[in-house]
């Protein structure tokens, strides 16, 4: 158990160091006049960039999964190159497009004026998809590599960089839209650089070859279900959003749920490192690494409890963030029953691990598309009887990924079946 503990806590802290960037984010957009507006633009902005970037987060298994041999490294480098750059294209037509914009204000019942903060948003994001690709792809090599210490190193470098460009704009008095993504994009090119010196000086490929005829259909057959996944959980939040936007006080109730996930997602994203970890150790000794996985999530919902529970909350999101006071309670309570979240994460990651290394992701991506439809079709629900409130928001997504985890367990067991 002491080597898997070795192998994942640096892992764990890398999805904290990735997610801790937004939570900076949130604070120096509190400190701007209006904070409530900033703070649902910059909700609905990323609600619609997530929508393309989240299809680039498995391209990290994908290099850990298949990147074995000098010919499958190269090959799965270009494939994610031509990925990036197609993913970018649509993203970048929404945000240059008067019908795109026009499109933007229809899903999201917002003015004129929001609307056009959201594209300033956009246009600056698309080059981002491309920087995270490869991102995502060098992050796979070292993990594939177990240098998940040197990753958690780089992450808080570029969490550090993030940080330093936040308070230098805030200072600088500089436009909300640059200071954000001026600051991720810095913290990102830095990360990269750091990923690339670790690649050409630290990172050793597998002994054994695999992989060598690796070709460009086995891996669009691989990245396409497993993007779909990611796809569907980037929507989940803009779906709630659009209703949540109709309803009385809907622009700070979003700006307080954006606040409530994005602190939840420090502690979804360690629980989602378990899928690295069964590709990286297989599944033998299936019941000690089930009581590790048992007692993690312990300790993510405690920590999750202990915060919502205590004064904790408020230190953190009034003293020091200096978020407004009416965003507090409804983040809190959105919080709270967040706490659910690891327990089905790490259930449903379980089944992901198993799907991704018989190399059926498809039951990934059924399973993604029916938490969306799931979540919307409870939303419309609500939103019409007039019950969507935070907290039945909130519970509309945590029953999304409970139907997720439910379809990963079945499709792994019928595909077991067949064997």
């Amino acid at each position: 158990m002491l080597t898997y503990w070795r192998f994942y806590w640096p892992l764990a802290l890398i999805g904290v160091g990735m997610v801790l960037s937004i939570q900076f984010q949130n604070a120096t957009l509190a400190k701007y006049p209006d904070a409530v507006t900033e703070l649902a633009v910059l909700a609905l902005s990323y609600g619609v960039f997530s929508f393309f970037n989240a299809s680039l987060q498995f391209i990290a298994q994908l290099a850990n999964v298949y990147a074995r041999s000098p010919v499958a490294t190269r090959r799965s480098w270009r494939f994610v190159v031509i990925a990036s750059t197609l993913i970018m294209l649509p993203l970048a037509i929404i945000a240059g497009t008067d019908s795109g914009m026009s499109l933007i204000s229809h899903i999201f019942s917002i003015d004129a004026a929001l609307t056009a903060r959201v594209g300033e948003y956009l246009v600056l994001l698309c080059p981002m998809i491309l920087l995270n690709g490869q991102r995502h792809y060098f992050s796979g090599l070292l993990v594939q590599a177990k240098l998940t210490g040197w990753m958690t190193l780089i992450n808080f470098t570029y969490l550090g960089v993030v940080i330093a460009a936040l308070l230098t704009g805030l200072a600088l008095a500089i436009k909300p839209a640059y200071v954000v993504v001026g600051s991720e994009a810095l913290g990102v090119v830095v990360m990269l650089a750091l990923l690339l010196f670790a690649r050409y000086r630290l990172y050793r490929a597998p002994a054994k070859p695999e992989h060598e005829g690796v070709t460009y259909r086995e891996l669009l057959n691989f990245f396409i279900p497993v993007s779909t996944t990611g796809v569907m959980f980037a929507l989940s939040r803009p779906i709630l959003f659009a209703f949540v936007a109709r309803t009385p006080d809907g622009i700070a109730t979003i700006a307080a749920l954006r606040v409530a996930f994005d602190f939840s997602m420090i502690f979804q994203q360690a629980a989602n490192q378990f899928r690295h970890f069964f590709i990286s150790f297989g599944f033998d000794d299936l019941p000690s690494k089930r009581r590790f996985m048992t007692i993690i999530c312990a300790g993510i919902t405690a920590i999750m409890l202990i915060y919502s529970l205590t004064p904790l909350y408020q230190w953190v999101w009034g003293t020091v963030m200096g978020l407004p006071a009416e965003l507090i309670s409804i983040a809190r309570d959105a919080t709270l029953i967040m706490c659910l979240m690891p327990a089905i994460i790490i259930y449903r990651n379980y089944f992901h691990a198993h799907l991704m290394m018989m190399r059926r992701t498809g039951g990934m991506a059924y399973g993604s598309i029916l938490r969306v439809g799931g979540i919307y079709a409870c939303a419309h629900v609500c939103f019409s009887l007039g019950w969507l409130s935070p907290v039945n928001a909130t519970l509309i997504l945590i029953l999304g990924f409970v139907i997720e985890a439910v379809i990963a367990q079945f499709t792994f067991r019928q595909a077991n079946a067949h064997k």
